[in-house]
């Protein structure tokens, strides 16, 4: 065999693996688990925005900003005690941002800026050096460049148009970490994978999977979320290592049952076990109208009287027929589900309140979430 048919041949096998691995539904444990110790840490930060164009904040309603400016310059050694200064092209403003996790002091992170005060756009305006610390109260990184603003705003003498968010923007790469976070990762014996979605089927799946990686059993499921390495029984040189080797590793995840409804947009999403049992449905909807039209009423010309108000109200009860009473029958699979409660030809609306319906009658075998 020539070794360029064997090369073909070996890319047909791949692709044919590939295809049947995202056919059965398969995930990688690192899009499934949360490793222990391996994660990011908030940053708040509470700063001074400057170079704005006449949108920043009013400083009489916004006393913190001119408090704010004044200890910058003082620490600059301007003494502004006792002086009344208005400038409309400064802005406190938050700063937030994310450590990564394992960020080194030198790194660059992006940060978020957004107006607490009643600037009203901060386009084009300038972060002054702002620490951002995290929860235990330290300082782990500084903040300070040129903001980019989420939106554009515009104002006139009898009108004003705003598009987007102009009181909030990002700085890209506008943090540099000062601090390190104090975690010996390489020296841990043993690491726990925390599953996002704890399910027993899925951590006992990720275990098997594992174990049958490494030839040995290294990984024990400690409960439906939390599944444990050992370390030193893989033999590996580090921690680093012994994930590198496993984050890889496919997995077929199981969840639940789950029907999600947003009310407000009328989104309705299944999950691919939700199941129904036979069941009869009638849907109809009563309208109520009431106008008001009231009536004036004037005297005649060059008669004594007073005009008067007369009051008019129409009220009105409509009743829609409704679809009667509609069998849904009993859905094996996702599709069937469908089908059936199509077959009632309701709304997207009315049909959240029959998916609700049909919960209570404890006909809809899944969880139903409504946001």
């Amino acid at each position: 065999m020539t070794p360029p048919l064997r090369t073909i041949l070996t890319m047909l096998l791949m692709c044919v693996a590939t295809i049947h691995a995202a056919s059965a539904g398969t995930v990688r444990i690192k899009d499934l688990v949360e490793f222990d110790g391996v994660r990011g840490n908030d940053l708040l930060g509470y700063g001074l925005v400057v170079g704005l164009n006449g949108s920043g904040d009013g400083l009489r309603n916004s006393p913190f900003t001119e408090e704010l400016m004044s200890n910058i310059l003082e620490r600059l050694g301007i003494n502004v005690t006792g002086e009344q200064f208005r400038p409309k092209n400064v802005a406190a403003v938050l700063v937030t941002a994310a450590l990564p996790p394992f960020a080194r002091a030198g790194s660059q992170i992006d940060v978020t800026v957004s107006a607490i005060g009643d600037a009203k756009s901060l386009l084009g305006g300038t972060l002054v050096m702002t620490p951002l610390n995290a929860a235990d109260g330290q300082i782990y990184a500084v903040a300070q460049g040129t903001i980019i603003a989420g939106g554009a705003s515009a104002e006139g003498e009898a009108g004003s148009v705003v598009q987007g968010v102009p009181t909030s923007g990002t700085i890209p790469s506008g943090a540099r970490v000062e601090r390190e976070v104090d975690f010996d990762f390489a020296g841990l014996e043993s690491l726990r994978l925390a599953l996002r979605e704890p399910d027993f089927t899925t951590a006992a799946r990720i275990e098997r999977a594992i174990n049958g990686a490494v030839g040995r059993p290294v990984a024990l499921m400690l409960d439906s979320g939390t599944v444990r390495l050992d370390i030193t029984a893989m033999r590996a040189r580090s921690a680093a290592h012994a994930l590198g080797r496993v984050e890889n590793l496919m997995v077929e995840p199981e969840r639940k049952a789950r029907v999600v409804v947003d009310q407000r947009s009328g989104t309705i999403v299944m999950g691919q076990d939700v199941r129904i049992s036979r069941v009869a449905v009638s849907q109809g909807n009563l309208t109520l109208r009431i106008q008001e039209t009231p009536l004036a009423v004037q005297p005649n010309p060059f008669a004594r009287g007073e005009t008067v108000v007369v009051p008019r109200t129409e009220a009105e009860i409509e009743e829609e027929p409704g679809i009667g009473l509609a069998e849904v029958p009993e859905g094996t699979s996702l599709a069937e589900v469908i089908a059936g409660l199509n077959a009632l030809g309701v709304a997207p609306r009315d049909m959240i309140d029959i998916l609700k319906s049909i919960k209570a009658a404890g006909a809809l075998h899944a969880e139903f979430v409504v946001r």
